[in-house]
């Protein structure tokens, strides 16, 4: 385990409040840590742009697609006890996918063409991106088919909105989506709990992340970053959002408000190979597991934009292979960050962003609230935090 002392933050401090000042952002928290203790935390700019509250570091931001590792750790509990297992088909656990339909295109009245699906879906395929579930953001399909069959967006947390053919055969190829709802809704029928309460019982209050949830509580409230929009000229106004409070199922890919202290918790317990508070939460050869490649040949591929109001285009690390574990990107080879080969690695729709990277025992969050997703200003940001985290480490190495 590689040895750290803290880092010293003035670099750090003067390029994140540089980005806040400039409005490059409305606001940020960030916080780099090892699997013992915390190297470096900094929280800079607003709460929301029209409003004078600073950022604070216990400021509570929506974690949109971070949840799916939470998620992913939870289901990978109930493999670890043979309640479920990777490869099954899905289907004995979640009927609504025992026999899916794969989206070909339209016909010329527009009705949507469809055959059964040549490969069952399973966890490992549904962990992966893998499934051929989609989100309809990056593929214009399934914007068609919501659209035109009065499907609710997925963040309306309604049964209805989960309603929707695959674009693909299971296991042919990678392509990011609602699978981590999915692998909610296996953890409720495996468990027979809410994944609200199997997460809070079984992960959240084992790992002290007391300030992450669905639902806001009043504390967090109190606390809550607004989201912002960029508009074309770069500047950016509060918006109004929530994910739905009373939601009919909770958003496994999605879903969670939490703090950038609480998350970096998570982060150590797979730095720790599953340790935490004394308990051993997953087995360290699950953790490994996780952290393996379980797409083979295929590759993590762009992402293009299908709703511009919700995302850009995103193409990470251009010419560098990238494989997916369970449920995390991994880069084949270092970035150009500093970021080692083999590390893990996600992000929120809102451009919350985090890494881990074993090599280094280092992991790091960087939480931001601006929509759409891949925002350049947010994208820079996030690599000149992680630039100078490996920068202060490199430096603080004996020659």
């Amino acid at each position: 385990m590689a040895e750290h002392s803290q880092i010293a933050p003035q670099r750090l401090d003067a390029q994140l409040r540089q980005r806040a000042d400039s409005g490059a952002v409305p606001g940020v928290v960030a916080i780099a840590a090892s699997s013992s203790e915390l190297l470096y935390q900094g929280a800079f700019g607003r709460r929301d742009v029209s409003q004078p509250q600073p950022m604070t570091e216990d400021s509570v931001f929506w974690i949109a697609s971070m949840t799916k590792a939470v998620t992913a750790a939870a289901a990978m509990q109930l493999v670890e006890q043979g309640r479920i297992d990777l490869d099954e088909p899905i289907g004995r656990v979640l009927p609504e996918l025992a026999s899916p339909q794969v989206l070909l295109g339209f016909d010329q009245g527009g009705a949507p063409l469809l055959r059964p699906a040549r490969a069952p879906v399973t966890l490992r395929r549904l962990l992966t991106h893998t499934s051929g579930l989609c989100y309809d953001m990056w593929n214009a399909d399934m914007a068609q088919f919501r659209r035109t069959q009065n499907v609710p967006p997925v963040t309306s947390c309604r049964h209805a909105a989960l309603d929707v053919p695959l674009v693909s055969d299971p296991g042919s190829r990678w392509e990011y989506g609602i699978s981590l709802d999915f692998v909610g809704k296996t953890i409720e029928a495996v468990s027979g709990q809410r994944l609200d309460a199997y997460l809070r019982d079984h992960l959240l209050a084992p790992l002290g992340m007391t300030d992450t949830a669905f639902k806001i509580g009043d504390a967090q409230r109190a606390r809550l970053v607004a989201m912002h929009r960029r508009n074309a000229d770069g500047s950016l106004t509060p918006m109004p959002f929530e994910i739905e409070q009373a939601p009919e199922f909770h958003m496994g890919g999605g879903g969670l408000y939490g703090t950038a202290a609480d998350y970096v918790k998570f982060m150590q317990m797979i730095l720790n190979n599953g340790r935490s508070n004394g308990q051993q939460l997953l087995r360290p050869e699950t953790v490994a597991l996780m952290a393996d490649n379980h797409i083979g040949d295929l590759e993590v591929t762009p992402m293009r934009s299908a709703i511009p109001f919700a995302t850009n285009d995103l193409d990470l690390y251009p010419g560098l292979p990238k494989k997916w574990g369970l449920s995390f990107l991994i880069n084949g080879e270092a970035t150009p960050e500093g970021r080692s080969a083999g590390s893990l690695a996600w992000a929120g729709l809102a451009n919350t962003y985090f890494w881990i990277d074993p090599a280094r025992d280092l992991c790091g969050v960087i939480l931001m609230q601006v929509m759409p997703f891949a925002d350049a200003q947010c994208l820079e940001t996030f690599a000149a935090f992680e630039r100078a985290v490996y920068s202060e480490l490199n430096n603080d190495q004996p020659a």
